[in-house]
């Protein structure tokens, strides 16, 4: 009887724990909606759903619909049942498709009308410009020796010499060391940012010494900075906010704009990475560690609990750090705030 008892007792705790982790719609929720330039997938979410970041376990494609992964301006959403359970997809189509290339160094990515899951403008700077790299790849890489003209104040068109090794004809970008990232409970090295200076492709290469064709600056090449290949990845905005698949407790280590206070659209470092299983559109909340408290009566030091004040989607993601992107803050955040499930 009481194994029973404990069976039953068990069920009912995993419906009750299924039932909370299912979607749930706002009471306000529209059941036609008509998606409008400037709209991202967050915005649409979050007018069905009180938790934005379940937009998967809605989401229903339409195979009938061209492009039915993703959505446009015009196209219109309509709230359908399936088997009982809440479904958006798309009714109406109301864009057309096209196919862009974001630089001659990336891939083509298709549909850029489609509308992003975030705004694309607070991110575009940290999608191509910054990496983590492990100490490594920056000491093995080439370095800027000077300008051919005898100088490193260079522009587009310019040529510099680099000594390493280095690929005739391929894309380089000229990167500097920035922050070393570092594990804030741990001490553990997490990597170091490699900050963007100047693209380029090398026209030749001489025993150690190869002569690189600057494309384009964002400042002024150093001696010493550094020549990383161009990395062969997609730059998409399609990904769609989800919960993560492992529990995630973190830190935000650093803020990417130099800003004292973190608020909406800034764009942090957290301390986890692809190596604790975050993905990009991955939705973390942020915590604000409590304040310590003394007991009049004791005299002890108490900890108090930490208060949720934001949510932030993870847009890019590397092995043991990542980037995020601040969707709501209620009050002013910090660096080292904690970052959970949400």
């Amino acid at each position: 009887m009481r194994k029973m008892l404990s069976l039953m007792f068990g069920a009912m705790l995993l419906v009750s724990q299924l039932a909370l982790a299912a979607p749930e719609l706002r009471n306000d929720h529209p059941d036609r909606y008509t998606v409008v330039k400037g709209d991202t997938l967050w915005d649409i979410s979050s007018r069905f759903l009180k938790n934005p970041w379940y937009w998967p376990e809605i989401w229903h494609v339409n195979p009938q619909i061209e492009n039915p992964h993703l959505i446009f301006p015009g196209d219109v959403l309509a709230l359908i049942y399936i088997d009982g359970q809440p479904r958006v997809t798309v009714s109406e189509r109301g864009a057309a498709s096209r196919t862009i290339k974001l630089t001659p160094e990336k891939r083509i990515t298709p549909l850029e009308s489609a509308i992003p899951a975030i705004p694309l403008e607070a991110i575009q700077p940290f999608l191509t410009n910054n990496r983590v790299v492990q100490e490594e790849d920056l000491l093995e890489a080439p370095y800027v020796l000077l300008g051919k003209k005898g100088n490193l104040i260079v522009g587009a068109g310019d040529q510099v010499y680099a000594r390493g090794e280095a690929k005739e004809d391929e894309s380089y970008g000229i990167y500097r060391r920035g922050q070393v990232y570092v594990d804030p409970e741990t001490e553990e090295f997490l990597g170091i940012e490699a900050r963007s200076i100047a693209l380029g492709r090398v026209t030749d290469a001489v025993d150690e010494v190869v002569t690189v064709q600057i494309r384009r600056t964002s400042e002024e090449i150093r001696q010493g900075d550094r020549l990383l290949q161009e990395e062969d990845r997609e730059i998409s905005s399609t990904y769609y906010p989800s919960n993560p698949d492992r529990e995630i407790r973190g830190r935000m280590i650093s803020v990417l704009d130099g800003v004292s206070q973190i608020g909406q659209y800034d764009v942090v470092v957290i301390n986890k990475g692809s190596d604790n299983g975050l993905k990009e559109g991955n939705v973390l909340a942020i915590y604000k560690t409590g304040e310590q408290v003394r007991d009049p009566y004791t005299d002890e030091i108490l900890q108090l609990p930490s208060d949720r004040a934001g949510i932030l989607m993870v847009f890019r993601v590397f092995d043991m750090v990542s980037y995020g992107l601040i969707l709501r803050a209620e009050r002013p955040l910090a660096i080292m705030d904690e970052v959970r499930n949400p």
